[in-house]
C-alpha cells in the first residue's frame, strides 16, 4: 500500500491552482445554529493560489504573497497552512478500505 506524507510549505509548494489537503493547526469551525460552539477541523480541501497578492504589497507583507482558496467559505491566508499533501487518488482511497 502506498501512503503519502505531509509536505511542509517551507519545503515545497503545490502547483498553482492545485487542489490539496491542507493542515491548519487548531482550526476552529463554528457550528451553525450553535452559539459559539465549534469543532476543531485541522484538515481542509484547498486550492493553492501562487502569487495571489502580488499586486497588493501590503497584504503580501502581512499574510504572504500566496493564498489558499477554499471550497465554500474556507479561504485561508498562506501562513495559516503549515503542511499540505496532494489529494489521494480513488485507487489509494479504495486500497485503504480493503
Amino acid at each position: 500500500m502506498m501512503t503519502q506524507s505531509w509536505i511542509s510549505r517551507e519545503d515545497q509548494l503545490p502547483d498553482d491552482h492545485q487542489r490539496v489537503l491542507a493542515f491548519i493547526p487548531g482550526n476552529k469551525v463554528f457550528l451553525p445554529g450553535k452559539e459559539l460552539e465549534f469543532e476543531i477541523r485541522e484538515v481542509l480541501v484547498l486550492h493553492f493560489c501562487a502569487n495571489h497578492f502580488a499586486g497588493n504589497p501590503e497584504k503580501a507583507k502581512k499574510h504572504g504573497i500566496h493564498f489558499w482558496a477554499g471550497e465554500g467559505s474556507s479561504n485561508r491566508y498562506f501562513n495559516e497552512v503549515t503542511h499540505w499533501m496532494p489529494m489521494p487518488s480513488r485507487l489509494t482511497l479504495e486500497s485503504t478500505l480493503d
